[in-house]
């Protein structure tokens, strides 16, 4: 008997069997269970939060009164504390939303579905999912009256008015949220908060949850707006990074008090939709869980570091700054967040799932420190948010043409090596590509483990895609792309046109639906959200091929023609709506000629080539009608740059003409390639299968089409001769026939009788009726 079967038996007898366990010995082992440390770190964690809150305010002397332009005390406390408690009700209302949508089994007893995307409900709502839904609801309400508190109180600080009820302050707030870009953005905050809060009361299914968690994840650009962004030398680098961070903490600290809410609810087995019950609910959660904890981690990692280094240049600001030393403090206290992470996974789940833990006291063996931790975070979050980086994001008092613009100063005169030398980082795309470039890594690999089979070719084709999106959005493309007319084209096109089509061929949705396992305990995961996704009518929709096509060369027309070109250059969200649009559009009709991801609706291979040589004639016809004009677009902007090297702005945009006409038709000829390529393909696999077919069925398909055609002519024979005889008797002529036939029947049966006689009517040359 090896070591560990001793060890095994060793602890069953033990431990006594828990079906026959008495009274007394479960209370005992109960009590034990009970994590009452873990509890009281929990409930203490608003009180830390608030102590550290007061503490930092009095250190960086954010409350502290001014001589002049005082707002009065409410505000000055309570901004500080209003922020404070809607970063805490956001983040537990994103958090519980995350769990009920992704997380936790809805129903006690999920049943197989017939549809792909249906819903697999049976019995009733777990008890976990009802008290996620009702702690996510009262949190949703407090969120919404903090969004408005806060509004209220900014508006209070900015203007440097007490808080009063007078005609004069409200009709102030008014103009606050119409007219200035941080009302502008709370009050959408407020919105987006009220909506939440009302779709998790009046609503429980899966789609209206996954709705509430969409309009609650929106909410996360308007916050990421308000950050120390507005005038910096990268401010959208640091809008981007904000918008990360506070996606990572708020999924973080948001998921972990949804598992302090359900910790007591998940001892049970795991409730499958076939076979029988697995591991306990808690192993499962834990282990969802930890990907949601690891992913965020790296996100509030990185996009930390990288919002430091735009507001801190040097070791003399981080260190002897206040700003620097909230930073320090902050990071401090992620990678401690980060090591109980990686103890929790490496230690506390798979003793878990060896019956080694009950699940309450798995769970809160790590919960009580890590959310009083993050309470302290949130709390140093606010203080920063509201502390003047040394590095001054007020504007310039004299600003060059480019950057009163754009923001951004006027890159050099584009040469050879700029190609190779000029970088902006859009942390943003730089996040999405590292997170595509390790699922598809994963997703490869785990097909591959299981003995299945992915080309190598089709993996570095969606590389190579990833590289070029990298390339055009953080590269020379895009630093160029706000000043010159050409450059902007080229990221247009490379968009919709070159980086589309080497993912397409990557095949992501294909790759990821053959390698993530299907979740058999009602959840939706990755794997059913993208079923859900693809089934819907939306996507049925936008993907079909006419209307893909349509949205290809529309999209280029009203770009170019209003001002969605002056409103994506120059607000950080429409440039990225910009990105996402062209490059969504692109993939979309890459994928509908030449994609192996599945499409609810796919064209002929003919259709396809007919599509692509409509949009190549159209491609054509637009860039000749721009290299033909004398209007420059958007006169505004290319025309105020202050360039005073390179062409001309209507000579550039000549060019930008012309690399439209010669990039569109490139990639629009490989894509027709691709379609007659797969057409090809697609005749030879059709033969293929059916030779196979034939091989393993001894041709049964061709005997039974020639069968049936026998048949056919039998019956055709039947009814011609039914139907002379019917002619033959309405002519009063004889049914049984004519002489000259009676003799033929007479010498057919001769012959049938005696082959090998000579029958007299071959002799007779006499033809017969």
């Amino acid at each position: 008997m090896s070591h560990s079967q001793v060890a095994t038996s060793k602890r069953a007898s033990a431990e006594p069997a828990r079906g026959s366990e008495d009274p007394s010995a479960k209370n005992a082992r109960l009590a034990a269970d009970n994590p009452r440390v873990a509890y009281a770190l929990t409930w203490i964690s608003a009180p830390i939060g608030l102590i550290t809150l007061f503490l930092a305010l009095s250190y960086s002397g954010t409350a502290l009164s001014v001589l002049l332009g005082d707002p009065g005390v409410v505000t000055r406390y309570g901004l500080p504390i209003a922020r404070w408690v809607h970063d805490i009700s956001f983040s537990i209302t994103l958090g519980t939303l995350i769990f009920v949508c992704a997380i936790i089994p809805r129903t006690t007893r999920p049943q197989r579905t017939t549809r792909a995307a249906g819903s697999t409900d049976g019995g009733e709502f777990t008890k976990a999912f009802n008290r996620l839904v009702t702690v996510g609801s009262v949190a949703a309400i407090v969120w919404a009256f903090a969004a408005m508190s806060t509004l209220v109180l900014s508006y209070s600080d900015a203007a440097a008015l007490p808080v009063t009820a007078d005609k004069s302050f409200t009709d102030g707030i008014f103009d606050y949220m119409l007219n200035f870009d941080f009302g502008r953005s709370w009050a959408v905050v407020v919105s987006l908060a009220i909506i939440t809060s009302t779709t998790m009361i009046a609503a429980r299914s899966a789609n209206a949850l996954g709705w509430a968690a969409g309009f609650a994840g929106v909410a996360l650009v308007p916050l990421a707006l308000l950050g120390h962004a507005a005038g910096g030398d990268d401010h959208w680098g640091a809008v981007n990074s904000m918008g990360l961070h506070l996606l990572g903490v708020v999924a973080w600290g948001g998921g972990l008090v949804a598992l302090a809410v359900v910790s007591g609810l998940l001892g049970g087995a795991q409730k499958n939709i076939t076979g029988p019950d697995t591991n306990p609910a808690a192993a499962e959660v834990l282990q969802r869980f930890s990907h949601l904890a690891g992913a965020s981690f790296f996100l509030v990692v990185l996009s930390g570091v990288a919002a430091g280094a735009i507001r801190v240049h040097t070791l003399q600001q981080l260190f002897g700054t206040q700003y620097g030393l909230f930073l320090i403090f902050k990071a401090f206290l992620s990678v401690i967040l980060g090591f109980l992470g990686i103890i929790h996974r490496s230690n506390i789940i798979p003793r878990l799932k060896n019956g080694d833990l009950t699940a309450r006291k798995a769970a809160w063996r790590i919960i009580g420190v890590e959310v009083a931790i993050m309470s302290a975070v949130s709390a140093i979050a606010v203080v920063l948010a509201r502390t003047q980086p040394p590095v001054s994001t007020a504007p310039p008092e004299v600003m060059s043409p480019a950057r009163r613009l754009s923001g951004y100063e006027l890159p050099p005169e584009l040469t050879i090596s700029s190609w190779a030398s000029v970088w902006r980082f859009d942390w943003l795309w730089v996040a999405i590509i590292i997170f595509l470039a390790i699922a598809y890594g994963r997703w490869a690999y785990r097909v591959h483990a299981k003995g299945g089979h992915w080309d190598w070719w089709r993996t570095l084709s969606f590389y190579v895609g990833l590289i070029f999106l990298f390339y055009i959005t953080s590269g020379p493309i895009a630093v160029y792309g706000q000043n010159l007319f050409s450059m902007h084209m080229v990221a247009h096109m490379a968009l919709t046109m070159v980086a589309p089509f080497f993912l397409v061929v990557g095949s992501p949705i294909a790759l990821a639906l053959k390698a993530i396992p299907a979740r058999r305990d009602g959840t939706r995961g990755p794997r059913e959200w993208t079923l859900v996704f693809l089934h819907s009518k939306w996507a049925k929709g936008v993907t079909h091929p006419i209307v893909a096509a349509v949205n290809f060369t529309a999209s280029i027309v009203i770009f170019y023609s209003t001002d969605l070109m002056w409103f994506s250059m120059k607000y950080h969200l429409g440039h990225e709506f910009m990105n996402f649009h062209f490059l969504l559009t692109g993939y979309v009709l890459a994928v509908n000629m030449i994609g192996l991801d599945p499409l609810p609706n796919r064209a002929p291979y003919f259709v396809r080539l007919v599509i692509l040589l409509i949009t190549m004639i159209f491609h054509a016809f637009y860039a000749t009608s721009i290299m033909g004009t004398d209007v420059l677009i958007q006169p505004d902007w290319f025309g105020n740059q202050g360039r005073d090297w390179g062409p001309s702005a209507i000579e550039d945009q000549r060019i930008g003409a012309g690399v439209m006409w010669g990039i569109g038709e490139v990639p629009t000829l490989m894509l027709a390639v691709g379609v007659a390529v797969a057409w090809s393909r697609s005749d030879e696999r059709i033969a293929r299968r059916d030779e196979r077919v034939a091989e393993r069925t001894g041709n049964r398909e061709l005997r039974d089409y020639n069968q049936m055609l026998q048949q056919l002519q039998g019956a055709q024979a039947d009814g011609l001769e039914e139907a002379r005889r019917a002619a033959r008797i309405r002519a009063g002529l004889p049914v049984g026939g004519l002489p000259e036939e009676k003799d033929a029947a007479e010498a057919d049966a001769s012959d049938a009788a005696a082959p090998d006689a000579e029958s007299p009517q071959e002799k007779d040359d006499t033809p017969r009726a």
